[in-house]
């Protein structure tokens, strides 16, 4: 079989063998021409074809190298290994900067591995993060287990009380790391309050020494919230929730300033927490697109459920912060608005089971949780949020389960609270699963050890 030569090839391919051309056939052919496709296709390839040593010598050059130190000069990005940067990522990078109002974004492997990221590159031996005093469990972790082993502190405060940040903020502070709306309690922090504070304290502060800023908006989604709109430094998201969406793939990605890029892509570099191409497609292509029209129809119905919640008489509390009931609702109006300025209150709604007493609320909750595990149809136990279904899980059990039960309890984890993540499901067949399994759970009726079996 003859192979058609390339006139401008030095290279005659007919004089290799056909197990040769099985491996390598026409893979510089022209029909490769990705500028015309209408959907991005799926890079799949760990390592990239160089041309030359030069070329090579110049992708290493201009790797993480984003600053004006250096003029990158050619015309497209040097790929030279999936671990130092490939098409889909970049794509997505550049569209989720864009969606939160960021300068750049770099993706990783996971949430916490964007956690990790962000605070690897602000902290250092000998210094210390102010820390929300309820945290997701396993961002509770990362603080209490691995930093005291580099020498990091962290310091646990009220970070929805301005003053409290500025009582705690010592020459050693270099990160204020909060969550809003908080998991699972759904509090909120007055993001430009927290700025304010953290700009007094950096008057006079070199750059080594200032404070940076970081919130995990996962449940907000840049849909609902922007943080560096109000002066955040850094955000933060699971990519495995709502923007991604549809619960198929693990990333994470961390937003900030222009000159953080080259340090976030060195550090996901080195420490290998690389988000790879076949979960950064899926978020590119189907995700971020669908993230505002997903996000309207979900907060919709949260409204419609967290209505019907506050209805009943086996729920103690019912936490959202559409509701005018909820306690920062001016602040929520305030600082969650889509991107025409509407009140986009998000779709994760926390309440509290009744109870003579915690134990009893405890029971009450699981026997809750249980019931809509065998029972539910449109409701399913799961530990995640933003899904196209909606999930439903009990934190104190699960989710912040790191956190010893007598810290959640001081941190203001009430014993018998739920989370629930509203998902695409129309509001009635919602409603018709919660009122079934809120049935089994009231007050006066008989409470069995089988049914606290998780």
């Amino acid at each position: 079989m003859k192979i058609p030569i390339d006139p401008s090839d030095d290279v005659d391919k007919n004089q290799y063998s056909t197990e040769a051309h099985l491996i390598y056939g026409e893979s510089q052919d022209p029909r490769w021409d990705y500028s015309h496709h209408l959907v991005p296709p799926i890079s799949a390839s760990a390592t990239f074809r160089l041309d030359s040593a030069q070329r090579g010598a110049q992708g290493f050059t201009e790797f993480a190298h984003s600053s004006d130190e250096l003029t990158v000069t050619s015309k497209a990005p040097i790929y030279i290994y999936d671990r130092l940067g490939e098409p889909n990522k970049d794509m997505l990078e550049e569209n989720l900067a864009y969606a939160e109002g960021g300068d750049i974004a770099v993706s990783f492997a996971s949430g916490m591995g964007a956690i990790a990221g962000v605070l690897g590159i602000l902290t250092g031996t000998g210094s210390e993060v102010l820390a929300h005093k309820l945290l997701y469990g396993c961002t509770y972790s990362l603080l209490t287990t691995w930093y005291p082993r580099l020498k990091i502190d962290a310091t646990f405060i009220d970070s929805t009380d301005p003053e409290e940040v500025r009582r705690h903020i010592t020459k050693r502070t270099r990160v204020v790391y909060l969550e809003s709306p908080i998991n699972p309690t759904l509090e909120l922090v007055d993001l430009a309050a927290v700025v304010h504070v953290v700009k007094e304290a950096n008057a006079g502060r070199s750059n080594e020494e200032r404070i940076y800023t970081v919130v995990d908006s996962t449940f907000a989604t840049p849909f609902c919230q922007r943080p560096l709109k109000h002066g955040i430094d850094f955000v933060v998201h699971s990519l495995t929730k709502a923007i991604g969406g549809f619960g198929t793939d693990i990333g994470g990605v961390v937003i900030g300033p222009q000159w953080s890029k080259d340090m976030l892509v060195l550090y996901r570099k080195d420490f290998g927490g690389v988000l790879s191409a076949k979960s950064a497609w899926p978020v590119l292509v189907t995700g971020l697109p669908s993230l505002a029209v997903r996000m309207r129809q979900m907060q919709s119905t949260a409204m419609k459920v967290a209505e019907f919640l506050g209805t009943c008489s086996e729920i103690a509390q019912v936490v959202y912060p559409g509701l005018s009931s909820f306690a920062q609702y001016e602040l929520a109006r305030r600082q969650m608005c889509d991107y025409d300025g509407n009140f986009a209150p998000g779709s994760m709604i926390y309440f509290i089971m009744k109870g003579e007493n915690p134990h009893d609320s405890l029971a009450r909750a699981e026997r809750f949780i249980n019931h809509v595990a065998k029972n539910a149809y449109c409701i399913t136990l799961a530990v995640s949020l933003g899904n196209i279904r909606t999930l439903i899980e009990h934190p104190g059990s699960m989710t912040h389960s790191a956190i010893p039960t007598d810290e959640q309890v001081a941190k203001g984890l009430n014993p018998g609270g739920v989370r629930l993540a509203i998902g695409l499901e129309k509001p009635d067949d919602i409603i018709q699963d919660l009122r079934r399994s809120l049935g089994a759970t009231r007050i006066g009726a008989p409470l069995e050890v089988a049914d606290f079996e998780l």
